[in-house]
């Protein structure tokens, strides 16, 4: 029986060439989903900083004038 429950748990199976791309190419897509979802996430804050600093200066702004200066003479 010990033998039996030996080979079964540690058997190392034997991997498929065609495994290691596969694998490669899901590492490569997690890794830029992740990159692609930090962006997304840096994006959005900074929007929202940008959003909320020209809400700010807008009242902080003074009211411009409508009055237009008058053209200077040449001399």
């Amino acid at each position: 029986m010990k033998n039996a429950t030996t080979d079964h748990l540690f058997k190392s199976e034997k991997k498929k060439p065609e495994d290691r791309p596969d694998q490669a190419t899901l590492a490569a897509r997690a890794i830029t989903e992740q990159e692609a979802a930090a962006r997304g996430k840096k994006t959005a804050r900074l929007k929202q900083l940008r959003t909320e600093r020209e809400a700010a200066d807008a009242q902080n702004a003074p009211a411009e004038s409508t009055k237009k200066r008058k053209p200077q003479k040449r001399k």
